[in-house]
């Protein structure tokens, strides 16, 4: 299989710089298969922005390569910009036309090379709501409206900045299932999002970029299988005393949202160790869980930062 036939995105020593002093990309290079979901993740000023908009022919690279199915961004973008879809952050319409007006309006506007509007307005799971207008919309029909309107070219690649931003986690799930749609029906999907959740459970391959460079890249369960040299305990439900037992023994306990004990561990044996001093102490917990970290942990050990609390975009030139 050649590379044009296997890769919908070739990004090779890329970098880009904004004058003598800011280094936005350092070097990067990875692909992107066709018909997977690709997550970049990173803290704000970590260089998603630049990056995804040099793909998207936005900007101009300093020095590298970047195809995209198989044509160069630099020289093609005419050829290109036919064939990818974009949801910016922050998607907005036209208040007071219903959704199968937005609809019929970006198809024109796009040249109309999907005609099937209601095939799209399904697709997103928006059929109840075609003959309503836009400002009605909450957040999250909003987004999925946003989705649709990406794909009204017939895109093989769809760029989704941070499409579940703001969103309550109901509307944040039905986003998600609207996404898997998109993997099914064959698209790319080339993903940013702040959501360490989202990129496990919707990625195939995950990108973590810091400071300009990719620090890590794989599947979400290799990413935490090779960055995962320790097990989380979680006793729910715990008592008074189970902080104190626990701190006794050297391990550095911790209350997580639903109030439960968390603390790492290296071994197994550690694990008996803090239960058989928890009996010894009569401290009561009513279950317990053990597994290694997610990738919301991994992202943590590798990056120093929690990408939640960078939500809203990175600004000014990334």
């Amino acid at each position: 299989m050649t590379k044009e036939a296997e890769y919908a995105i070739e990004v090779e020593s890329l970098t880009k710089r904004y004058g003598n002093d800011l280094l936005a990309v350092n070097g990067i290079s990875f692909n992107v298969r066709k018909g997977e979901v690709f997550a970049l993740l990173g803290p704000n000023g970590a260089g998603k922005t630049t990056t995804v908009e040099i793909i998207e022919t936005i900007r101009r690279p300093t020095s590298g390569k970047v195809h995209l199915l198989g044509m160069d961004v630099t020289k093609e973008k005419r050829n290109i910009v036919p064939c990818i879809g974009v949801l910016p952050q922050g998607f907005s319409s036209f208040d007071r036309i219903t959704v199968r007006e937005t609809m019929l309006y970006y198809s024109r506007l796009f040249g109309g090379r999907n005609d099937d509007i209601d095939k799209l307005i399904a697709l997103v799971n928006l059929e109840d709501k075609a003959k309503e207008q836009y400002a009605t919309l909450s957040g999250g029909l909003k987004q999925r409206l946003g989705i649709a309107i990406a794909l009204v070219n017939d895109p093989k690649v769809v760029f989704l900045d941070e499409p579940t931003t703001g969103l309550d986690p109901r509307a944040r799930r039905e986003v998600w299932d609207v996404l898997l749609g998109l993997k099914k029906e064959g698209k790319t999907v080339f993903l940013t999002t702040h959501y360490m959740e989202e990129a496990e459970l919707l990625a195939d391959t995950v990108a973590i970029i810091l400071s300009g460079k990719i620090i890590a890249m794989g599947s979400p369960a290799e990413l935490i299988e090779s960055n995962a040299d320790y097990l989380v305990l979680t006793l729910q439900s715990v008592d008074e005393k189970a902080f104190a037992v626990v701190g006794g023994l050297g391990f550095e306990p911790e209350q997580n949202n639903d109030k439960a004990l968390q603390v790492r561990v290296e071994h197994m044996d550690d694990i008996r160790k803090i239960l058989n001093a928890m009996n010894d102490a009569n401290a009561s917990f009513v279950s317990m869980d053990v597994r290694k970290p997610n990738l919301e942990q991994v992202f943590l050990k590798l990056t120093g930062e929690a990408l939640h609390e960078s939500a809203g975009g990175e600004k000014g030139a990334q």
